[in-house]
Parts: structure tokens; sequence; C-alpha cells
């Protein structure tokens, strides 16, 4: 599926993480980030014909950036040591829930939902979730959703958040404060012929799941 050794360029980017070693290599990095954005492009036109939200995304609107932001970090390793890419509408930056694709090596992961969202949609979501809890329960407790999903991920608060009773049937789905779905994935996986397969069949069984989470943040934005 990729031409490239992404993995093998990020492992010795972790080794070597300084100006001196990527610029010597900065035509090996040119040829992954190259195939990466490849990928992403196909992954997008994949993506869109079950959810029509993303649009005309192309690959560098979705693309995050291998240089750090170094400025008010104690670690001063100028480079991330991962590819990412966050396809949903809007790009990148969206508020909006999308598909997050992840390649580092110890961590290849298909995810999505909503990662750090505001206050107000954060707010929203446990409104609806509180209000209306038979919707989400109807995605998360779907036996094929399971099976590729078990639980959400995300941080979550200790007890109830502020002004939800502590002994409410679901008061678990309130406490996150991001709300995650992760699947990994091996480095030995990109390297079989239907991996861009694999990857779209398990973003389309996490589109219910965004398409329920965007319906929320759309009365918001």
């Amino acid at each position: 599926m990729f031409s490239s050794d992404i993995p093998g360029f990020l492992g010795e980017l972790k080794k070597n993480n300084n100006r001196e070693w990527f610029q010597a290599n900065k035509k090996w990095y040119e040829q992954c980030r190259a195939d990466f954005e490849l990928f992403i492009t196909l992954l997008i036109s994949e993506i869109g014909k079950f959810d029509r939200s993303i649009g005309s995304l192309k690959a560098s609107d979705c693309l995050f950036r291998i240089y750090r932001d170094i400025r008010f970090s104690p670690d001063k390793t100028p480079y991330k040591t991962n590819f990412g890419a966050y396809i949903a509408r809007g790009g990148r930056k969206s508020e909006f829930a999308g598909y997050y694709f992840h390649i580092e090596p110890g961590n290849y992961m298909l995810a999505g939902g909503i990662y750090m969202p505001s206050k107000e949609i954060l707010k929203a979501i446990r409104e609806e979730i509180f209000h209306n809890p038979e919707d989400i329960l109807a995605i998360i407790h779907n036996k094929e959703f399971r099976k590729v999903f078990p639980a959400i991920t995300g941080e979550q608060l200790k007890t109830a958040p502020q002004g939800y009773p502590k002994d409410w049937e679901y008061i678990d789905l309130l406490k996150f404060k991001d709300y995650n779905l992760v699947r990994p994935f091996m480095v030995s996986d990109m390297k079989k012929k239907n991996f861009l397969e694999f990857v779209t069949e398990t973003y389309r069984m996490m589109y219910p799941f965004n398409e329920y989470l965007n319906g929320i943040i759309l009365q918001v934005v």
C-alpha cells in the first residue's frame, strides 16, 4: 500500500531528533510525506462515499505538520515522531467530529470522534446524552459496532459533572471530557493490499457515532 518506509523513517527520527539529521535525510522525509499524502487523498475519497460532510477536502487540509512548536515547551526536540491526519469538515483544525489516522512506532491507530471539545460543545453533548440517552446507546450497543469499538475512550472526570445526578443510570457517559473511538493496527497491516479497505471499513463503522456528535455540534458552532 505504501511505497516508502514511513515507520522506518519515523523510528530513525525518534533516535535522531535534531535538525542536522533531518536535513541530511530531507529527501527520505519528502518521499514518506508524499506517500502519506497520497494515501490520505485516497482515504478522503473513500470516506466521502458515506460521509458527505467532509465535502471537497484535500489531503493538505488534513495533514499535521512534522515541525513541533517548542516555544513554550520544556521538550526542545524540533520534530514530531508521527504522521497524522484528521479528516473532518473544515480539516485538521475542525471543531467537528471526524476521522484520525496515526502512524507512530509503537502507536499505530485509527481513531475518531471529538478530542478536547470546547466547553460549549462538551456541555451540548452532555445535555443531549442526558435528555435523550437512547440515541447514543443505540449506536454504542450495536453488536457490529462493538466488535470494532468495544468502548468510548477519552479523559474522564472522577465524579459526575456539575448539574447532573450522581446516581443517573448512564452517568459514566457524562464523565467524558473527550468522546473518542480507537482501533489499533499493526505496522504489518500497512503492507497488506487491502489496508485501505480495512481503514475505510473501520471509519464506516465509526460514521454513525460521528454523525451523532456532529448533529449536536451543528447546533452550537
